[in-house]
């Protein structure tokens, strides 16, 4: 049979269970919190270090293009300087030779045009069939 004496005694036995085991449940939510913290403090770590590797390879990469980049356009460059001064050469030659000769040179210009003609009457021709 229960009394009041009794009660008490179990009334505070079972406060004191309740107790210890809110204090084991701080316990491990302290050692959990730890741990992850310790986890989240690695994995910070580990990802600095390999920033601190993959940066530098990025910035070669990135220095190595634009390199490349301006080599490509200095060589568009040199080309195009190249161009315009062969089309200069080539102006000047049939200047020259068109002053110097002027009657072969439009013989030469009307044989031309007669065969491109030729050539877009031909094409024509085919086209319509």
């Amino acid at each position: 049979m229960i009394t009041p004496s009794n009660a008490a005694t179990v009334q505070q036995s079972t406060r004191q269970v309740a107790d210890g085991l809110m204090n084991s449940a701080d316990k491990a939510i302290d050692a959990s919190r730890s741990y992850a913290n310790h986890a989240l403090d690695a994995a910070d770590e580990k990802i600095h270090a390999f920033q601190n590797k993959v940066e530098p390879a990025l910035d070669r990469l990135a220095s190595k293009a634009q390199a490349m980049a301006q080599q490509s356009l200095d060589m568009a460059g040199q080309a195009k300087d190249k161009a315009k001064e062969s089309m200069s050469r080539a102006t000047a030659a049939t200047s020259r030779y068109v002053s110097d000769k002027p009657v072969q040179s439009v013989l030469m210009a009307a044989a031309v045009g007669a065969a491109v003609a030729l050539l877009v009457s031909a094409a024509y021709g085919r086209d319509s069939r």
